[in-house]
């Protein structure tokens, strides 16, 4: 299987630099339990608050979620990303979360990347969504992005704001598994048909 490589856009943080690069290289084969399983995973990282705190609804509020926040509550600030998801209708989310200047570990700071920070499209609401219902999102064209297995992988390397969620800083506690781990496990659940729980299942015929 030819191994496609796709080297990082500019970094966040310098421990992301030392990565230098994420390998997009399909197996050969999955089963749908093997991609029942990688889906599993998958949905950790998704519903993880890393990711799902900005994977919000048509409410547009980013949310403050996970152990370093306390008690699961709407963005402080009364921030709302607005139809834009930059916050342009009111207050842009790169006022505070500026792309440089400020270390990403500095105290209290807003998280920072090398890109203008800002909300997910609503058709990828995930926070408080359970594990079929985001299945359903990911492996849909019309809500991801016209994506297909190999895109969707690349998806995750070429958004550096997503490669925050694994190095974000201060006390914040990262996504599980790696950046590598996840887009693996992204090809493995495509290759294995994009497989979810609720799916029926097709009995085998003896015939």
């Amino acid at each position: 299987m030819k191994v496609l490589t796709v080297l990082a856009l500019s970094l966040a943080t310098p421990a992301l630099a030392a990565e230098g690069k994420v390998e997009i290289n399909p197996p050969e084969a999955a089963t749908r339990d093997e991609g029942l399983a990688a889906f599993a995973r998958i949905y950790e990282v998704a519903s993880h608050p890393r990711c799902s705190n900005c994977h919000v609804g048509d409410d547009h509020r980013p949310m403050w979620s996970g152990p370093s926040y306390g008690k699961t509550r709407p963005h402080g600030m009364n921030i709302n990303g607005g139809e834009s998801r930059i916050g342009a209708e009111t207050l842009l989310c790169s006022t505070c979360h500026v792309t440089s200047g400020i270390p990403n570990n500095a105290p209290h700071a807003a998280p920072q990347v090398a890109a203008d920070w800002q909300l997910a499209p609503v058709e990828a609401a995930w926070f408080g969504k359970d594990a079929d219902h985001i299945c359903q999102q990911l492996r849909d064209p019309e809500q991801n992005g016209g994506r297909d297995m190999l895109e969707l992988a690349a998806h995750l390397d070429h958004d550096v704001i997503l490669h925050w969620a694994w190095s974000p800083g201060g006390t914040r506690e990262p996504a599980p598994y790696s950046l590598q781990e996840h887009v693996n496990d992204i090809l493995i659940w495509g290759v294995a048909g994009f497989p979810c729980a609720a799916d029926p299942v097709e009995e085998s015929s003896n015939d």
